[in-house]
């Protein structure tokens, strides 16, 4: 029978755990290694990509400020270790997948990293240990990629080895809902497999909410992006039918949310970008197509969210036209580019395609981002950050991302600014984003 549990308390390091391998040292391996160092585990951080363990080793990676300082302690402390020998997860008693799952040009699963991963540990698994697989996936991942392999080895899940699911649910820059304050799902295979793995993430998160099983667990994260992607639509959509009215559709959203129930706000934008959003609810959409089950409203939601790009396009030639100039020849500024505020990461972000946008249909683009000095657009071509962007004439300003503690008080001074964040308030706006 299915259940659930939530715990809530600080959790001792288990009795018997020698070590934990953490297999992929990205956005969510990382704060998870550091995670459990500072709860003192030992770690062993695996990546295939050397030069991603030496920024880490370099402490040039992207990290809020208090995994900084761990990091910092970390590598100076024993029982922190970073390698790419994948062999070294066969020592540890616990196993933690965190690599990523994005989508390929087609909206389709890229699943061969995860696969690639999830092979290694079958096979260096041993007698023994505990099995955790966080990166977000399909429903059955868990089930298709380790405990069906381990079986082929001939070890019985739950009884020689243990197997969970427990989506990661970190937030890239967000200081106010950390790792250790935000709760965390584990499905295991059997009762006793979900118990060992939650007596591990407990150490990450002060709540650790059990279910009947990994399939839960992963559906559970693909409903969580889904009610997003869906919400964001509907906020960008409303967006658009306010201005046919001439109205502020954040005046209108925060009226909204001033409804202590059956409301929560969420906002317009360029677009959406990063490592969930616009990926997740794509691996829903594509397992349903194996068993014919229609999901129309996702389906428009994602069709709108990866539309609206081009489609803030089109609104910033409509900006143009009406101060009567076109693309061709029109120097344009995207100021920021980075899919949220305060990270680095520029991945699936919408002004990567906007910028290409604008470049094909005759635009000159350049871009301004304190934080991202260079990058590479769609199309190939590599872009450098201006560095004072005050000093240009601009025909065009569009705020795509402000990052927190930078002075964007120059933007006042540009004739034609487009706030594609709704958001924007120029004089000092980037000390209180």
């Amino acid at each position: 029978m299915p259940h659930s549990l939530t715990t809530e308390k600080a959790l001792p390091v288990p009795s018997g755990l020698g070590s934990v391998a953490i297999v992929g040292m990205g956005y969510v391996g990382l704060p998870t290694a550091l995670g459990l160092h500072a709860a003192g585990v030992r770690v062993v951080g695996i990546d295939r990509d050397a030069g991603r363990l030496r920024a880490i080793e370099a402490r040039t990676v992207d990290l809020i400020e208090s995994d900084h300082r761990q990091l910092a302690r970390s590598l100076e402390q024993d029982g922190f270790e970073l390698t790419t020998e994948a062999a070294r997860m066969g020592e540890a008693d616990v196993v933690i997948v965190c690599v990523p799952t994005p989508v390929d040009r087609h909206l389709l699963p890229d699943l061969g990293v995860l696969q690639g991963a999830c092979d290694e540990v079958v096979r260096y698994a041993r007698a023994g240990q505990t099995l955790v697989l966080t990166s977000t996936s399909f429903v059955g991942t868990t089930t298709r990629m380790l405990v069906e392999p381990l079986m082929d080895r001939g070890f019985t899940v739950g009884t020689d080895l243990f197997v969970a699911s427990s989506p990661e649910r970190i937030d890239p820059g967000n200081v106010t809902h950390t790792q250790r304050d935000t709760p965390r799902v584990v499905g295991g295979v059997t009762g006793e497999c979900a118990e060992r793995a939650a007596r591990v993430i407990g150490l990450l998160s002060r709540v650790t909410h059990q279910v009947g099983s990994p399939e839960v667990a992963e559906m559970t994260k693909l409903y969580e992006n889904t009610f997003r992607a869906v919400n964001i639509a509907l906020a960008n959509e409303f967006a658009d039918i306010c201005a046919g009215f001439s109205l502020d559709p954040m005046e209108v959203i925060e009226a909204a949310a001033t409804k202590p129930y059956g409301f929560m706000p969420f906002h317009p934008g360029p677009g959406v970008g990063g490592h969930c959003i616009p990926c997740d609810p794509h691996y829903l959409l594509w397992q349903l197509r194996a068993t014919r089950t229609a999901a129309p409203l996702v389906s428009q939601a994602m069709t709108a969210i990866a539309e609206r790009p081009l489609a803030m396009v089109d609104r910033m030639l409509g900006v143009l036209s009406d101060a009567g100039k076109g693309f061709a020849g029109s120097s344009v500024l995207v100021v920021g580019v980075s899919y949220k505020p305060g990270v680095l990461d520029v991945r699936s972000s919408s002004a990567l395609e906007i910028m290409d946008g604008l470049t094909r249909r005759g635009a000159k683009v350049e871009y301004y981002d304190p934080l991202v000095t260079r990058l590479t657009l769609p199309g190939g071509v590599s872009m450098d950050s201006i560095v004072e962007p005050a000093e240009h004439d601009w025909d065009l300003v569009l705020i795509h991302t402000v990052q927190p503690g930078h002075d964007y008080s120059w933007i006042a001074d540009c004739p034609l600014v487009l706030d594609a964040t709704y958001r924007f308030v120029p004089a000092g706006a980037g000390s209180s984003a």
